[in-house]
């Protein structure tokens, strides 16, 4: 199973990318697991996550999480602001699994 783990300043807005991206993975032939966390709560999760995407209220803090993560072989992305403004689930789907077909 791919695990994908979004993380934003709250979590509240990236919950609904989170619904979007699920119902995009629908027709996806592939066993997804897609959540959302606000970025004090990380440490909970990130470490099972195969990519970490960042909502674009918090790409100041890329760095950081490319820091802690990436060694790990874990790879950190910022959403694209287009992308989440418009909430495009499907698209940014695409972006995960491209970062996991890459690592």
């Amino acid at each position: 199973m791919k695990n994908i783990l979004l993380v934003c300043a709250a979590g509240m807005s990236t919950s609904l990318m989170v619904n979007k991206m699920q119902a995009a993975a629908k027709n996806r032939d592939e066993e997804i697991s897609i959540n959302a966390t606000a970025g004090g709560n990380i440490d909970k999760y990130g470490d099972q996550a195969d990519v970490l995407l960042l909502g674009p209220q918090i790409s100041y803090q890329k760095d950081e999480y490319v820091n802690k993560y990436e060694p790990k072989g874990i790879p950190v992305a910022v959403i694209d602001t287009v992308d989440y403004g418009l909430m495009n689930g499907e698209k940014v789907l695409d972006q995960a699994l491209q970062m996991i077909k890459e690592k």
